[in-house]
């Protein structure tokens, strides 16, 4: 069920107003909405609008990054809230963006998502080389590598990062999954990843399972 103040924290988002956004997100932490139900119900709703109006033309990308930041306003007030230091985390996950694509807004939800589920995550932001995706596995030693790309042209990173990991002869410590709009199930098992997640929810129960 979406509650009044779920709805505002969802229309104040697609507005980009990020003010707005940070303080009913505070608000309704604070009047006892579960910081998950905020994540997926306001936050996630909004952006995944934000996301169908930008594929319809309706939008500019200059709002889609206005309302990007009045998401991560709201990301800011729920971190405390989904990630919890006493927990021993149920796996651990190395994620970023593929070298040459600079989009992090569906990278920064399946983040939070994953932190809320319990995971350790090592979050190495946008456009990262397939060597440092190496050297992140080498480091942490993660159960899952997850790479995504918004791009068609950034698609082919994924497959040059698992070869230089089975070149490596890592491939076989890690599983990986990847997302991102151009992504498929064929292009996942084209590569030899272990999964495709078509958005943030299937890639939390994805995580889950192959750890």
């Amino acid at each position: 069920m979406i509650t009044l103040e779920l709805e505002l924290i969802t229309k104040a988002l697609i507005k980009g107003q990020a003010n707005r956004v940070k303080t009913l997100t505070a608000l309704a932490i604070e009047n006892g909405i579960n910081p998950q139900t905020v994540l997926e119900k306001a936050l996630i709703l909004g952006m995944k609008e934000i996301d169908g109006q930008f594929r319809d033309n309706l939008i500019y990308i200059s709002d889609v990054l206005i309302a990007s930041r009045a998401m991560h306003a709201g990301l800011h007030e729920l971190k405390p809230f989904l990630s919890n230091p006493q927990q021993s985390p149920l796996g651990k996950v190395v994620i970023g963006t593929v070298a040459g694509d600079l989009h992090d807004i569906g990278k920064n939800l399946i983040v939070m998502m994953f932190r809320g589920a319990g995971l350790d995550v090592i979050d190495l932001g946008i456009d990262v080389q397939p060597e440092d995706f190496v050297q992140a596995i080498i480091d942490h030693q993660p159960d899952i590598l997850a790479m995504s790309a918004m791009l068609t042209t950034t698609l082919g990173m994924m497959s040059e990062t698992i070869k230089e990991l089975t070149h490596r002869e890592l491939r076989n410590r890690v599983k990986i999954i990847i997302g991102g709009n151009p992504a498929t199930q064929d292009f996942a098992q084209a590569i030899n990843a272990d999964g495709y997640a078509v958005d943030v929810f299937k890639a939390v129960d994805l995580a889950l399972k192959l750890i």
